[in-house]
């Protein structure tokens, strides 16, 4: 099979749904690899692996480090509407996207602050650390900078935020790279260290602060 080239991420997201709703795949077992699917469908594996996150986000699939993808519901109810989603056409114009985020990730900086759990201060720590390591590495940095954000998203408590900001982010997949203009190495450092501070000594008000500030801050360098 080989999709057609117009909107090839959710081509591959029909794809896999079919797979799942056809019992092809059945719960509990792991879906072909992202090289398999490359392969087979003729698209890249970024494209691959932005539709693969969308099923992680509904709790459809469930993805295992050095083990696989598997099938965790065939219930796929929670799938966003085609007609109602967040697409990459909504997301082309990075301000617009970069306002969106400020708006929500500074009340779920708030929530984060207030509600964070030892094991979400784990895992925030775990990528600031690699954003550190990896300074000079644009992939990577930039990679673990979104997931730090997606990881505050998540200690927010409020799952419609953290979706929101997940569907955002798979669909800017393949303009990540130019965030790591936008904001830089040193700030991108700066703030999520500051950030992760106020948040690991529950200052509501600094936490949500710094991540307005973060934001804006790239807005305006966007501008300028």
């Amino acid at each position: 099979m080989r999709v057609m080239r117009t909107n090839v991420v959710q081509q591959v997201v029909d794809y896999i749904k079919k797979n799942i709703e056809d019992g092809v795949w059945p719960v509990g077992e792991k879906i072909p690899s992202e090289n398999v699917l490359s392969r087979t469908l003729g698209v890249s594996r970024p494209s691959i692996r932005v539709a693969i996150q969308q099923f992680v986000g509904v709790g459809a699939l469930q993805s295992f480090h050095g083990k696989g993808t598997f099938v965790r519901s065939s219930s796929l109810d929670a799938f966003p509407n085609n007609a109602n989603s967040i697409t990459s056409q909504d997301c082309k114009d990075m301000k617009k996207v970069l306002e969106f985020r400020r708006i929500l990730e500074t009340e779920g900086c708030r929530l984060a602050a207030s509600n964070a759990t030892p094991e979400m201060m784990q895992e925030l720590e775990l990528h600031l650390r690699n954003m550190i390591d990896n300074v000079g590495n644009a992939e990577v940095f930039v990679r673990e900078d979104i997931r730090f954000h997606e990881s505050i998203a998540k200690a927010s408590g409020n799952h419609l935020l953290e979706k929101s900001l997940k569907e955002v982010f798979n669909e800017t997949a393949r303009t990540h790279a130019t965030l790591n203009k936008v904001f830089g190495y040193k700030d991108g450092v700066y703030y999520h260290t500051a950030i992760l501070d106020a948040i690991r000594k529950k200052k509501v008000r600094l936490a949500s602060k710094l991540m307005y500030e973060h934001l804006q801050q790239a807005i305006e360098r966007l501008e300028g």
